[in-house]
């Protein structure tokens, strides 16, 4: 089998390193390039091997999802890509992008693989790809050299030389002539169906006679290579290079040979395509994969044909024009139409926002009144009562013995010298002012603190001074007596509550200059400190 296909990337890599000079042709099931060139490609691979043989020269192909992720490993970016390696896969030789059997064929003669093959040395021979070197005007000379030793042509000429300073239609009619002559061809003639219409009757002959006279090709040869190759000089000399080993290369046209390669169709839409180009194009943009070769051949536009296209065209993209500016109108109306609204919706969020702060500031005004108005009727009450109890004991008011000591409710008249002296002792005996006064802040930062109720802030931060205060109260470590307010506890969980770092400062503690540490001050009271903590406690409880 002269084309290899393989079937993963560890075959690959077998492939490659199998022969000391390689060629893969890296494809894709969905190329429609690929589909299109691989008859072209097994013909390449099965000149390869007729030239040099499988253990010189190896042509395969594989498939990019036989080959997975390991496909990215050879560096290929497009379908097909023609790839060839030397020295047992250690080294690239080169690569070949696109369907291009010639630069694939010029790869192959550049890697120095002339030398080592068994081709025959014949004159010409370098137009095939190989084998000895000559100009254009010395294969011409071999090739009808060659003809005419095959077909004798009886010419008024003797030396072929002269025959070359004929124009062009005098060589074509020698050697056709030369054709009828040759006994192969009346065999042919014989034996073959009668021929309904000249084969060659749409070449391009503009390209026949490059090839016939520049090139050196015989007649039939040049005739086939551009009915197989697409009528064209670059597609005629791919074909000649591929197969002019092939036996029958040089018999006579019959009328199956004219199957000429005019056009590519889709099968999927039945666009019909004039080159590889144009079909390489439509199978990126719609996906399709599905080709054929075509004998329909695409007539050009007429001037008159050519200036309606561009009407059409024009005409179609001011149509389109005009729907996309009526899409951006649209489009431009619904946007301002979204704007209004959600200006509208913002307007209204605004709206609510200020009755519902106008709502809470009449609340606090009413509520404000309310306690004053309270607090008006509280102080009449107690005049009132004071009123009655000094009526009912000659203008006297009875004491009260509180927790924090003998406070009486009012000021008190004509006491007796006894209840000075019994006033005075338990005076004495109540606690300092100062302490007093602690005590009472501490009490009102507490209440402050524990009136923050969202998400448990009063509770976390009453347990944090509970912290601080137990930690003083129950150890003598100096550490303790230093509280950090840098710290990030001490800014989320103290510093935003009102009243939580007036309690620190009313049981002892105070800030140093640059106000970033709070010290516990020597002469700080314990029972503020033990009473503080039970506070705090208890807090925590009823929170």
């Amino acid at each position: 089998m002269a084309l290899h296909s393989i079937e993963s990337a560890q075959a690959l890599q077998d492939f490659i390193a199998a022969s000391e000079f390689s060629i893969v042709c890296f494809s894709a099931q969905w190329c429609g390039p690929c589909k299109a060139s691989h008859p072209q490609l097994v013909q390449l691979a099965q000149k390869f091997k007729n030239d040099y043989g499988d253990a010189l020269l190896c042509t395969g192909i594989v498939y990019e999802d036989k080959l997975g992720d390991a496909i990215h490993n050879y560096g290929i970016r497009a379908f097909p890509t023609y790839v060839m390696f030397c020295e047992f896969g250690r080294k690239e030789v080169g690569r070949v992008q696109g369907v291009n059997f010639g630069a694939v064929q010029q790869l192959v003669d550049k890697s120095g693989l002339a030398g080592r093959s068994a081709w025959k040395e014949q004159p010409g021979h370098s137009l095939g790809g190989g084998g000895p070197t000559m100009s254009a005007q010395e294969a011409r000379l071999a090739r009808i050299a060659a003809l005419e030793k095959k077909n004798p042509v009886t010419s008024p000429s003797e030396n072929v030389a002269d025959d070359l300073t004929k124009p062009t239609e005098d060589i074509k009619d020698v050697e056709m002539k030369g054709v009828e002559e040759s006994p192969d061809s009346e065999e042919m003639n014989h034996t073959a169906d009668p021929i309904p219409e000249d084969p060659t009757a749409n070449l391009n002959q503009e390209a026949l006679n490059e090839l016939i006279s520049s090139m050196g090709f015989p007649l039939i040869r040049a005739q086939k290579g551009l009915l197989y190759g697409g009528n064209t000089i670059e597609g005629a000399v791919e074909w000649l290079l591929a197969h002019q080993e092939e036996e029958g290369i040089d018999d006579p046209l019959h009328s199956n040979d004219a199957t000429v390669v005019m056009s590519y169709k889709c099968n999927d839409c039945g666009k019909i395509l004039s080159n590889m180009a144009n079909l390489e194009l439509h199978a990126n943009k719609t996906g399709h994969s599905d080709f054929a070769e075509s004998t329909d051949q695409i007539t050009p536009l007429t001037e008159e044909q050519k200036r309606n296209k561009m009407l059409e065209i024009k005409d179609l993209l001011a149509a389109k024009r005009a729907e996309r500016l009526e899409q951006e109108r649209k489009d431009n109306i619904e946007r301002e139409k979204q704007r209004r609204l959600m200006g509208q919706e913002i307007s209204k969020t605004r709206e609510q926002l200020e009755i519902e702060q106008r709502k809470r500031e009449a609340y606090m005004k009413k509520k404000e009144k309310m306690d004053a108005k309270h607090e008006r009727e509280r102080i009449r009450a107690e005049l009132e009562k004071d009123k009655l109890e000094r009526l009912a004991n000659k203008g006297k008011l009875k004491g009260k013995l509180g927790v924090d000591g003998y406070n009486p409710d009012a000021i008190q008249y004509d006491i007796g010298v006894e209840q000075v002296k019994e006033h005075d002792e338990v005076s004495s005996a109540s606690p300092p002012k100062t302490i007093r006064k602690s005590t009472m802040k501490v009490d009102e930062c507490i209440a402050k603190v524990s009136a923050y109720r969202a998400g448990g802030d009063g509770e976390k931060c009453l347990k944090v001074l509970l912290a601080y205060v137990k930690n003083v109260v129950e150890s003598d470590d100096a550490k303790f007596r230093t509280i950090n307010m840098e710290n990030k506890v001490f800014k989320s969980r103290v510093k935003p509550f009102i009243g939580a770092k007036q309690l620190l400062l009313a049981v002892g503690f105070l800030p140093d200059e640059r106000n970033e540490m709070l010290h516990l001050q020597a002469d700080a009271n314990p029972a503020t400190l033990e009473e503080t903590k039970q506070k705090l406690e208890r807090a925590i409880a009823n929170y």
